[in-house]
């Protein structure tokens, strides 16, 4: 069997050439930095004074909406006993810091640094308390 020319064509195409890669720009140079009024602790006052004011018109839009704001402070009445004179003298003078220094070790046991007040408020209690009793 005889093969058949295809009248001198090839089967693959010719490669082509890659295009010509562009000429490549040099980067324009930076802007010069702005001097003058440009920066500055006048223009961070300026931005400060801006955004007070708007967040005051924001609060303003809010209560117009939503009616003003209203704060309610809740007293607690506890069913401790008063202090008397005869429980002023001793141990029995730092009880209520000794009770506000366990409360909070029991609200924040992994963090006892938050209680720090509370020590520092019956150490003291104790060290005034020992000097009344000498």
């Amino acid at each position: 069997m005889a093969r058949r020319s295809s009248g001198g064509r090839s089967a693959r195409p010719a490669p082509r050439r890659a295009p010509a890669p562009a000429p490549v720009r040099q980067a324009s140079a930076p802007a010069p930095a702005q001097s003058g009024s440009g920066g500055g602790i006048g223009s961070v006052i300026a931005e400060g004074m801006a955004f007070g004011g708007g967040s005051a018109i924001a609060h303003r839009a809010v209560d117009g909406l939503f009616g003003p704001r209203t704060i309610q402070h809740e007293t607690v009445v506890s069913a401790a006993p008063t202090p008397t004179s005869k429980s002023m003298g001793g141990s029995d003078a730092c009880s209520v810091h000794s009770k506000a220094f366990q409360d909070c070790v029991n609200n924040f046991g992994s963090d006892i640094s938050k209680c720090q007040f509370y020590m520092d408020m019956l150490s003291e209690c104790k060290n005034n308390s020992g000097m009344l009793s000498a």
